[in-house]
């Protein structure tokens, strides 16, 4: 994906000439006309045109955006989730956090189109890369650049199905108004759609050359491909075992990855596409030839007394899960993730070798002389002070990690009554990551117990609860124990459609 990087401009811009000006995002309109009617003309067009797709996954290369959309909008729903004390200057922010959002909310308006934007993006590459000559593209590249964006339009139209409880499915390149006006799918159509995108990516290689890093692979097809089954399965009672097994038959395709024994390098920008990563979200400080690939972040997670904005924290209840099993691990502390997520108030950190960016942690996290117990995010924060401090930092995202498809198969392992097969993959994450020893207890239900501690304390800021809450019939059970009791599951549970959507969309008007 960097080597297309030049490139993605060109078709940004056009795409957003079309675009009002709007900060808040309340006038946006689907931006569906991108190029002109001669762009797409050999090899070089049709990797711009995929850059443009994949541009999406970091909400149009914005410094900010990237950081005050996807969060607000994904993890501040979470039970392991507090606001930070500058967050509560937002009151789009608030509202998400609170439950008290409506469908005129600028942040869900946002994460609506920045996905049909890159569904758009993905059918014109499908469509217009298939019809450029033979003699100006090599078939294998026309054949692998088409599927990269069957499953790029997977993945958006899978976050939002996801997040809507029922979706658009856009499955052509639009090129007239008349086309914009399409009625919501029913949930079944859109995991159909979905599971038929990533099966025609299933054919994607299982690696990249390293100027290629970044792209989607075969692994990453099946990964997504198995999380789409296992979320199926709990919708669809009556084929529950189906999609089960369909889940673990895909879990099973995802080879050649392995658990990363330095859990937290995989988070600080030290060990980008770790032999963990399955499907990772790619950043650079470099800003050759205009490119913008740097975000900021690293401010809008760290706390106050680290230098950043104080927009997110970890909730006590995230705190009460990853110290409830005591501090049995092999270095004779709490789980070993709970360090390398979080910097709080403990011997740890206080233990005279400057573990917290060369200081004590009571030397930081002090008021006139009287240190306080704050905890506060570390991961995904840069490994040093001097990353800390700079303006821009360039972390990579893992969207896809091994330790999920390894948690998701024995999830489903579990529900399919072959728990003994279950046991050793969350054992195995618990050693590697945690330096923790084998789980207590061996029934279906302790197993499916471990399973949902082991997700919670694993994936934080990673995005993952909500939808693992959901999927298991407990949101509001959690929330109501986080003390959110804003929360409604018939009006939360699904963020309702934007009313930019409703308001230029004439089949949705009409029924709205």
């Amino acid at each position: 994906m960097q080597r297309i990087v030049k490139s993605i401009y060109i078709l940004l811009i056009s795409s957003l000439l079309l675009l009002p000006a709007c900060n808040d995002y309340l006038d946006v309109n689907s931006p569906d006309m991108l190029t002109s009617g001669n762009f797409w003309r050999d090899l070089s067009d049709a990797e711009a045109g995929l850059a443009a797709a994949y541009s999406q996954l970091e909400y149009s290369i914005d410094t900010w955006e990237y950081a005050e959309v996807k969060w607000p909008v994904e993890a501040y729903r979470e039970d392991i989730i507090s606001m930070g004390n500058d967050a509560m200057n937002y009151p789009n922010w608030v509202e998400l956090y609170n439950f008290s959002y409506t469908n005129g909310n600028s942040q869900i308006s946002a994460y609506w189109w920045n996905n049909y934007t890159g569904i758009s993006f993905c059918n014109q590459v499908i469509e217009k890369v298939s019809e450029i000559p033979d003699d100006k593209i090599d078939p294998q590249q026309r054949t692998q650049i088409v599927n990269e964006a069957h499953f790029l339009r997977a993945y958006y139209h899978l976050k939002l199905v996801l997040n809507w409880e029922e979706i658009i499915i856009r499955d052509k390149y639009i090129t007239n108004q008349q086309d914009l006006s399409k009625d919501k799918s029913s949930r079944a159509d859109a995991w159909d759609f979905i599971i038929g995108d990533l099966k025609r990516a299933a054919a994607l290689p299982e690696s990249h050359s390293p100027d290629h890093m970044g792209r989607a692979t075969k692994g990453a097809a099946y990964a997504y491909l198995g999380w789409s089954y296992l979320t199926r399965a709990y919708e669809t009672p009556d084929k529950k075992a189906e999609y089960l097994q369909l889940a673990v038959d895909a879990f099973d395709e995802v080879k050649g990855y392995s658990l990363e024994s330095d859990f937290l390098s995989m988070f600080t920008g030290d060990n980008k596409n770790s032999k963990e990563s399955i499907f990772e979200l790619q950043f650079s400080m470099s800003t050759a030839n205009g490119a913008n690939y740097r975000t900021q972040f690293h401010k809008w997670i760290a706390s106050s007394e680290l230098g950043g904005w104080d927009e997110i924290l970890p909730s006590p209840t995230l705190m009460e899960a990853f110290i409830k099993e005591g501090k049995i691990s092999e270095t004779g502390h709490y789980d070993s993730r709970l360090y390398q997520t979080i910097f709080f108030r403990d011997d740890y950190f206080n233990d005279g070798t400057g573990k917290v960016y060369g200081y004590e942690y009571d030397a930081l996290f002090s008021s006139n002389g009287i240190s306080y117990n704050r905890p506060v995010f570390r991961k995904l924060l840069p490994g040093t002070e001097e990353g800390l401090t700079q303006n821009f930092t360039a972390i990579n995202l893992p969207l896809m990690r091994y330790a999920n498809v390894m948690l998701m198969k024995a999830e489903a392992l579990n529900e399919l009554d072959q728990t003994a097969q279950a046991i050793p993959l969350v054992n195995e994450v618990r050693r590697v990551h945690g330096d923790m020893p084998p789980m207590a207890g061996s029934s279906r239900e302790e197993v499916r117990r471990q399973i949902e501690h082991e997700r919670m304390i694993e994936f934080p800021l990673e995005n993952f609860r909500w939808y693992d809450l959901r999927r298991w019939g407990k949101l509001g059970d959690a929330l109501q124990s986080a003390g959110r009791t804003g929360f409604s599951q018939e009006r939360n549970a699904f963020f309702p459609i934007p009313l930019t959507e409703i308001n230029t969309n004439e089949k949705l008007s009409l029924n709205n």
